[in-house]
């Protein structure tokens, strides 16, 4: 039987990253010892995050005290980013912490493939044409295999293509295609020098009220055909109801504004078995053994935790030590691999709780560089009477130690520090799913043992070794830094691995609207002290940099330096990369190094290689002065300042008429009209400001959950129409409009290399007095002529786009460009 500790111990590391430690108390203890004593796993699958039923997670992980996961085909890359401006590979590690967040909630763990969300598809043929369909069902198939469910649950109805996002579909189907070729040697089988084959009993679909359009329709129909379950129960260790653990849980997709309000009562679920042993019943273990029965060895285990349930003492966890560690050391006895390897770890975890033990290993500073000496401050403490010895504290890379015999007496702290000295080939701290430039439809990570990790296990550790009467365990801790925040009082973050000098730019993207040149500013950061070097540029055919090096100097850790070079564009259309190199004795970086910092998740860096995309546009605009309502989150107003106009962000709640006059045109972010509540009386003002003269372009909005109900001064009636293929044909249905000729001569040409889609949420129901400019539609679709619309109102014009502008202009799209200049420039002399 092969061995499966790394993927084990890899696992079970990452929740600890950068959370302040977890105290257990006593319930939580006591629960732990009831899943320590149950052998069964349930395994929920889905496309994003977001997508998981937290409900049904909860209640296996809670009530049945199941392991229970979810497996999340992608991570949310392609979706939009209520929060803040980070989308794509940012809005994905955003989101992919949001789920561990909401699994340290309600009980469950997390899995991810390498699938990239590239956004919205209509179809699973789409999807799978664009996601390498073999090696995203060779990554469930790899999980699968190693988390060793018993039941698969399905989000999704693998039945209904083109009813649901395409992704959503896909994932049950592949899912399905998994439970079968986890079981045979001869799928993958290079994963079997990891891991072993692995055959699920039995898989479920999912289903719900939303599967059947709304509430009444579902009580209507027909269930004989499903396992169904009440859900609504309540924990009184914890004092919340099922439901509302799971609301808890889903508030944690704060950056898709999932928040959720709890409720109490009788929840029902329905399950409906669709594959392997299609036993109907409540219980969807039955006739699976989840028992210590069904292990070698098992049975004396199963007696023994089970007489520590039965006499817990809650007022004293520790009472249980002796039996634990007799159940421990059996445990290690055990010949089966799986089991062995993961009740260990469960077991480690309720000995080191039922203690009150707490270890921590806290380096002095947040981040270090290679060959840096970093101190780092330990602790250890036995708030118990049982007699726990420790015997040595080593760290990880550099395996510097400690070895002295210390009692840890009761609630008597023992404090040393090591020095950590970090190894000159030290890999940085970043996702190791990003490491490498991704291709649109999968991420590249050629390491079998970390596919389908939530995170990157963390490398810098300490392991304190202890004696537990005889009993030798081991702990890992990761390395964390600590601090204390006036407001939120002891602050953990990662303790991470940077570059000794990071490079960026001051932009992303940079367009030069004319053959002028343009200064292009790099910002130096230093990683540790006393840095110097030189930089330089390096760009594409046709541009020149100038001057070719400066040379920069930085002496304390984290201060900056800023220098300046000017790139002189070609005299035609052109786009390339600038890419910075720094010399440092004899050392080249060229990495950029990003920092995510929000409240609800840990901080999270991210070191990528730096790059600013420049493009040389033939584009001439008319107006300089555009107002700006932020919606959810957008640099459209950054990107339009890039052509040369002047952009003012507006405060929705403080417009007025005389405000307005002296914008050549007013835009609204995307999803204004679904997320700025103050729109909905100041609706009247912009149609005021049309009416006078003015310029008012509306971004998409989502046709559910407007603030108001007329979005434009003359009938327009939003639908869900989009088309997703980025390489959709466009066809011109007014070519003679201002909008496609002036000032720019919009051509076939300008709809080239647009990403991820054309756009969303076009209106399909229009007055008379509005202009269709464009017509698209996917393969096998009619042509959908909502895009772009356009009507004269009063002296103005009011214009309603659902083209993706949002994600043009950050992949510098010249055409994007071209069009919104028209767009703004419309009506002008």
């Amino acid at each position: 039987m092969r061995k499966l500790l790394s993927f084990i111990c890899c696992f079970f590391l990452l929740n600890l990253h950068a959370q302040q430690p977890k105290k257990l108390n006593a319930a939580e203890i006591f629960q732990k010892i009831k899943k320590l004593n149950f052998l069964g796993a349930v395994l929920y699958i889905g496309a994003h995050p977001d997508d998981e039923n937290t409900r049904l997670i909860s209640y296996f992980s809670n009530e049945r005290n199941a392991r229970t996961a979810y497996l999340s085909l992608t991570r949310g890359d392609g979706g939009q980013n209520l929060i803040g401006p980070q989308l794509r590979e940012q809005l994905g590690l955003i989101r992919t912490q949001e789920l561990l967040a909401a699994r340290r909630i309600d009980g469950g763990e997390q899995f991810f493939t390498r699938a990239n969300d590239f956004g919205y598809s209509k179809t699973p043929e789409e999807t799978l044409e664009i996601w390498d369909k073999e090696e995203v069902l060779s990554d469930m198939v790899w999980i699968i295999r190693n988390f060793k469910p018993d039941v698969i649950i399905n989000r999704f109805d693998h039945r209904t293509p083109g009813t649901t996002h395409g992704h959503h579909t896909s994932s049950a189907i592949l899912s399905l295609e998994a439970f079968e070729a986890a079981a045979n040697p001869n799928r993958f089988p290079e994963q079997l020098e990891f891991t072993e084959i692995h055959q699920t009993k039995r898989a479920y679909f999912n289903t719900s009220p939303w599967f059947y359009g709304g509430q009444e329709a579902f009580e209507e129909a027909s269930k004989n055909q499903f396992v169904s379950f009440d859900t609504g129960g309540y924990f009184p260790l914890r004092g919340l109801s099922n439901p509302e653990i799971s609301s808890l849980s889903r508030s944690q997709h704060q950056s898709q504004g999932f928040g959720s309000t709890g409720s109490r009562g009788s929840q029902m679920e329905y399950l409906e078995p669709i594959k392997g042993d299609t036993i109907r019943s409540q219980n969807v273990f039955k006739n699976i053994n989840t028992s210590w029965d069904k292990l070698e060895g098992g049975s004396a285990i199963g007696e023994i935790l089970t007489q520590i349930e039965e006499n817990f003492n809650f007022k004293d966890p520790a009472a249980s030590l002796p039996q634990l560690l007799k159940a421990y050391s059996l445990i290690q006895e055990l010949p089966n691999d799986h089991w062995r390897e993961l009740k260990t770890k469960e077991i480690k975890n309720i000995i080191y709780a039922s203690a009150g033990l707490f270890l921590e290993a806290v380096a002095n500073q947040a981040s270090a560089t290679a060959m840096d000496s970093v101190v780092v401050n330990l602790e250890a403490i036995n708030r118990s009477d049982f007699p726990i010895h420790l015997t040595s504290v080593e760290l990880s890379p550099n395996n510097a130690k400690i070895q002295q015999e210390i009692k840890l007496e009761n609630n008597k702290t023992w404090q040393n520090e090591i020095t950590l000295k970090v190894p000159e080939n030290t890999v940085y701290t970043t996702p190791y799913w990003l490491k490498e430039d991704t291709n649109n439809g999968m991420y590249k990570v050629e390491d079998q043992q970390l596919r389908g990790l939530p995170e990157t296990p963390k490398l810098t550790k300490g392991l304190f070794h202890l004696d537990f009467d005889g009993v030798m365990l081991s702990f890992e801790k990761p390395i964390v830094y600590k601090y204390n925040d006036p407001v939120f009082g002891e602050t953990y973050q990662p303790f991470e691995i940077v570059p000794e000098v990071s490079l960026s730019f001051e932009d992303e993207i940079m367009i030069f609207e004319n053959d002028k040149p343009k200064n292009i500013l790099v910002k130096l950061t230093a990683g540790k002290a006393n840095i110097d070097g030189e930089v330089n540029l390096s760009a594409g055919d046709g541009w020149t940099i100038k001057p070719e090096t400066h040379k920069f100097q930085l002496q304390q850790k984290g201060s900056s330096q800023t220098v300046s070079f000017q790139a002189i564009p070609p005299k035609n259309q052109n786009e390339t990369y600038i890419k910075p190199i720094a010399m440092v004795n004899g050392k080249e970086f060229s990495e950029k190094l990003i920092s995510i910092d929000y409240k609800h998740i840990p901080k999270q860096n991210l070191v990528v290689p730096s790059k600013l995309k420049v493009a040389r546009l033939e584009i001439e605009k008319k107006g300089e002065f555009i107002g700006y309502i932020e919606g959810a989150g957008d640099v459209v107003p950054e990107s339009l300042e890039q052509i040369g106009y002047r952009v003012n962000k507006l405060n929705a709640a403080t417009i007025s008429l005389a405000s307005l006059k002296k914008y050549d045109a007013v835009v609204l972010g995307i999803r204004a009209l679904n997320t700025v509540e103050a729109l909905k009386y100041k609706q009247q003002i912009l149609f005021d400001y049309v009416e006078n003269g003015g310029n008012l372009i509306v971004q998409y909005n989502t046709n559910r959950g407007l603030v108001t109900e007329n979005i434009s001064p003359l009938p327009l009636e939003l639908s869900r129409d989009r088309v997703t293929d980025e390489t959709a044909e466009v066809r011109f249905l007014a070519e003679n409009h201002p909008i496609l000729n002036s000032p720019n001569n919009i051509t076939e040409n300008d709809f080239e290399n647009w990403v991820q889609e054309r756009g969303l949420y076009f209106p399909d129901s229009w007055s008379e007095e509005f202009t269709p400019i464009l017509s698209m539609n996917d393969k096998n679709e009619t042509p959908k002529n909502g895009s772009l619309m356009v009507a004269r109102y009063g002296e103005g014009y009011f214009i309603y786009t659902g083209l993706s502008f949002f994600r043009q202009f950050p992949a510098g799209v010249p055409g994007a460009y071209r069009l919104f200049a028209n767009m703004v420039s419309i009506g002008k002399e």
